[in-house]
């Protein structure tokens, strides 16, 4: 499909109904960790991003809400297609960003780069939306913290190489820090900065 077609189409058909769908499996995900949610409504974003990252940004992204996404994304047909259907800010400063997006393979020097917050406005922080290639074909992981009994199992397939250590650096600020949702295809789930993930035990 031409590029110029693609940012122009595969949004929410019902966008104030849809929208309300999405934020509600994603805040479902950000309360209750380990919980993987399918997106219902067809959302057909330009490669490389996914379903489920199409949806959450045309959910929460608006023109107040600066946006930075991965090189790769940058340069695909994504930045305009997010531009056309929710007006938000791109910006490669990532202390800036309320929001950022990573396709499937990308990798992070550091969390600490975004916005972490305060100590008096922990919310003022980013969200990162990472893709991955798998919810349940990875390495077996254990979550535990608020929101979670006793403890959750998760295996994400194609997290980036230093994720654990950076999560664990992330964990080590809080109540700042950034919270990250993990998409594969039309599914998502949620790692708010209060969760623990460790290697699951054999």
């Amino acid at each position: 499909m031409n590029p110029k077609i693609e940012a122009l189409t595969g949004g929410f058909a019902e966008p104030v109904h849809h929208a309300q769908s999405v934020f509600r499996m994603m805040m479902d995900c950000l309360s209750r960790p380990g919980t993987v949610q399918s997106i219902l409504p067809e959302v057909e974003p330009p490669k490389p991003l996914g379903v489920a990252a199409g949806a959450i940004a045309l959910t929460l992204l608006d023109h107040d809400t600066p946006v930075w996404l991965t090189p790769g994304l940058a340069k695909s047909a994504v930045a305009e297609w997010i531009g056309f259907h929710t007006g938000a800010p791109l910006t490669r400063e990532k202390s800036e960003v309320r929001f950022a997006f990573a396709e499937a393979g990308a990798s992070f020097s550091s969390f600490g780069l975004f916005a972490t917050g305060t100590q008096e406005y922990p919310d003022r922080s980013t969200t990162i939306v990472l893709e991955v290639a798998s919810l349940d074909k990875g390495p077996a992981l254990t979550l535990s913290g608020p929101g979670i009994r006793h403890s959750a199992a998760i295996a994400p397939l194609g997290l980036p190489e230093m994720f654990l250590r950076q999560w664990a650096d992330n964990r080590a600020h809080f109540p700042r820090g950034v919270d990250v949702v993990l998409t594969a295809g039309a599914q998502m789930l949620g790692l708010p900065r209060t969760c623990k993930i460790t290697p699951k035990e054999v």
